[in-house]
Formats: structure tokens, sequence, C-alpha cells
């Protein structure tokens, strides 16, 4: 809100012992609809600070106070609210010393006083609202990044990654991320930042890998005008745009073996150079990482730099992948689907029983990116208000592929692969028992059993 019109709660004291100019100030910001109370002396004022004024006019000669003395008291109740020094007196030094004492401003009584005060507390109310907004902005921000809000799950590997970054939180401890891709290595990334002392700080994510191999140098660390063919003007680099805040290098085992060598001499520094100066900047740069490679074995294979490794590892926190958190997948499944219905104005949807059993045999080899998409697709799909099997699309043969990958007994392993056929031949009970070479017979007691359903 930036016309004061709107906000008639705006409370100003107007301290003036000359009482008829005192009203003149007043009809002036009461029809700028200001909420406006009048005082005749220091003593009158100070006991009515309780009321939290926003701003006070403040005449510097009293008839019981020196202008000095109630700004005084002024700055020992209400610290942050803005004092106008109104005087007939010219002399600078007394301004100024005002000024160092924390008034806000000065002005001279002469005709144009009343407009120049209605201007500074505009001034003042419009900075006043900025600074607000930017305040709920920022809640808000926090908010939306709470890691418990920001990652959802209840697993107990959950659990263990939420106290790791209650640790990170709190310090500036670098902190290495680890995980297959696709299972929310930025997502833990924000959820630190943000909830971080540096959460008012710039958040600064760069992927190593998506940058063209000659322009990463200039990308992290930036460059001067001239510094290279193209080098059209000077470019601010990441380190720089990070500042104060906190740097997260994704895919970190990427970076060439030489940008690494510059990496670590910034690190250690604690200040960069753009490409093509001379100029040593000062750094305070938080740094996270994240990687789905094994930095370790890279070490090991002369690919990535030990001591950089040991620099960066700080604090590792390894994410699961989807398929090691159980009924996590339902929980993730749902807010997917909520968070699409609502997105797009569709009609809430369910996910029934025989639903979420398929889900939960899946293995997601993308992870939780990958069932964003799945169940995305779904609502789409589907014609009613409820997602079927059928109306997800998985990637059927990897899964197959991959049932070895979690211990199961030979009956459950027999359950999945007749769920596949039935799903795949779609509930054609006679082809697959002839596919598979049982029974109809087998297939309909496993249905009977509820070890099977139809779609």
């Amino acid at each position: 809100m930036s016309d004061p019109k709107s906000n008639i709660r705006y409370k100003v004291f107007i301290v003036e012992d000359n009482k008829l100019y005192a009203q003149v100030l007043k009809k002036q910001l009461v029809d700028n609809n200001y909420q406006v109370k009048v005082f005749y002396n220091g003593k009158d004022c100070i006991a009515q600070l309780d009321d939290q004024p926003d701003v006070i006019t403040l005449d510097y000669t009293l008839p019981d106070m020196t202008g000095q003395e109630v700004l005084k008291e002024i700055q020992k109740k209400l610290p942050n609210t803005h004092v106008i020094i109104i005087s007939a007196q010219e002399s600078i030094s007394t301004a100024i010393e005002l000024m160092k004492n924390g008034a806000y401003d000065y002005i001279m009584k002469a005709p144009d006083t009343r407009e120049k005060l209605t201007n500074i507390i505009k001034n003042i109310y419009q900075s006043d609202q900025l600074k607000e907004e930017n305040t709920r902005l920022k809640d808000a921000i926090k908010e939306r990044y709470h890691f418990r809000k920001l990652i959802k799950g209840n697993s107990r590997e959950i659990d263990h990654i939420f106290n790791l970054m209650e640790k990170a939180i709190q310090t500036n401890i670098s902190v290495s991320i680890y995980g297959e891709t696709g299972t929310g290595k930025e997502l833990v990334a924000k959820g630190i930042h943000y909830n971080s002392p540096r959460s008012n700080k710039p958040f600064v994510a760069v992927n190593v890998s998506a940058i063209p191999e000659g322009l990463v140098e200039s990308e992290l660390f930036g460059h001067e005008k001239g510094a290279f063919t193209g080098a059209d003007f000077r470019k601010t680099g990441k380190f720089e745009l990070a500042n104060t805040g906190t740097l997260f290098l994704d895919e970190i085992a990427d970076l060439d073996l030489n940008i690494q060598a510059k990496l670590l001499r910034i690190i250690q520094e604690r200040e960069v150079t753009r490409l093509g100066g001379t100029e040593e900047i000062p750094l305070d740069v938080r740094i996270l990482t994240a990687t789905h490679k094994n930095l370790s074995t890279l070490v090991s294979e002369g690919k990535f730099r030990q001591d950089l490794y040991y620099r960066l590892l700080g604090l590792p926190i390894e994410l699961p992948p989807l398929r090691q958190r159980g009924n996590d997948v339902i929980l993730l499944a749902k807010h997917f689907v909520n968070e699409f219905c609502k997105e797009n104005n569709m009609a809430a949807k369910s996910i029934p029983d025989e639903t979420k059993q398929l889900l939960l045999k899946y293995n997601y080899p993308g992870n939780i990116r990958e069932l964003k998409a799945i169940m995305e697709l779904a609502c789409v799909m589907t014609n009613s208000d409820t997602i079927k099997p059928a109306h997800l699309n998985m990637s059927v043969e990897e899964n197959v592929q991959n049932l070895l990958s979690n211990e199961k007994t030979l009956e459950e392993y027999n359950h999945e692969i007749v769920q596949y056929f039935l799903n795949k031949y779609n509930q054609n009970v006679r082809l697959v028992a002839s596919k598979l070479g049982i029974g109809k017979s087998t297939i309909y007691r496993m249905l009977q059993k509820k070890e099977l359903a139809l779609n």
C-alpha cells in the first residue's frame, strides 16, 4: 500500500507549544487521513507513548523540556518511532546533533513547512509499508520452506533426514547431500538455507552439469569485460551473487579437475577474483553440494580432488530412494494429486486400495520426480473422481526387471508376476493363465484370497 488514505490507523503525535500552529499542522495531517494527537509540552507526550505512535513531530523549544530531552525519552521507550524535529532555529550544528541522536529529519518553520511535513510522513509511511511487506514475505518463505512441510514423509528414514537438517541449520557447516536422481536434494538444500540464520540472504543454486564446459569458470567466478572473446561486459559470478547467503552446487561430481583446484582456493581464501580481473572480492558464503555419484569412489579413481572432497564433506546427508520409504509413497501420491487438482481447478480425486497396492510395489527408478509425473498424468487420464491402476503410466517392464531388488518370499513374487500380467492383458484371466502356463483356478483362488486385484 502506498496511499496513506488506505490506512487511517497510522498514528502521528504533534508536540508543539504554539497552540495555533499545532492545530494548523493537525488539520494538514488529518486531511491526509492520519490519526493525530496534539500535545503542548514534552511530559504529556512522554506520558502517552504507550499509544505507540508511528511518527512524532517535535518542536525543539518546549516550555518544560528541550527537544533533545524529549527525543532521548522517546528513543528509550519507542526506538522504532520516527521523530521529525520542527524548529525555528537555523542552527546546522543542532540539526546534525539531533540527527545523530536518532531524529529522522529536521524541518525549519517556514511557509512551506506543512507541505514538507506531509511529504516526509508520506515517505515514512510508504517505507514502513514496504518493510512490513518484506517481513510478511520473509515469514511466508520461511513457512513455505520449513522442511517438515517442504519434504513430505513420516517414515523412519525421513525422520533421520529431518534430524540431520536440524543439526545443519544450527551452524554454518558445509553440507554434502547424496542420493539418486529425483530424491529431492535441492529441496533439502532450500530447507536448510531458509531455516538458517542466512534465511533472508540470497540462495543461489547452480547445476554444474548443465553449464557448458567452457563457461563454468565464468558462471561461478564471474569475468571482467574483455576477459576473453565474447566478454562484452562484466559478469557477476554465482559466488558474488550468493555473498552473505548460500551457494548450492548441484551435481558437484561433474566439475572439471582444473575448476576444482580454483574452487578449493576460493573456499580456503574466502575471496574470489573475476576472470580477467585483479580485484580480490571478500566472500562470506555457505556452500551446500549435492551429487548422485559416490564422491569417495571418484576420489580413489583420481577424478575428484581429495582435499576438495574433505572441504565440502562437512555434514553428509544421504537421501533414501523412494522405494525404501514405505508408506511415504502413498502420502506423496496423495499430495501430488491434491496439488495438481487444486492448481488445475479439477475435482478432488481419491486413490483406492488396489491403486495404492500397485504404487507400493513399483520400484521408482526416477524416485519422487517420477511419482509426481505418474500421479499428475493419472489425474488427467481418469474420467471420474477415482484414480485406478489402469491410469498409472508406469514402466512395468523395468519394474519386473527390478523385482529382485527387494527381498520377498517366492509366493509374494508369484503374486506380483500374476498381477503384472493381469494388468498388462486387461484382466483377461484365461489369456494370463495361458501365458504363464498355470490353471485359471489358480488365478481365481488368488483373487478370492485378495492376493490379486481386478481393476
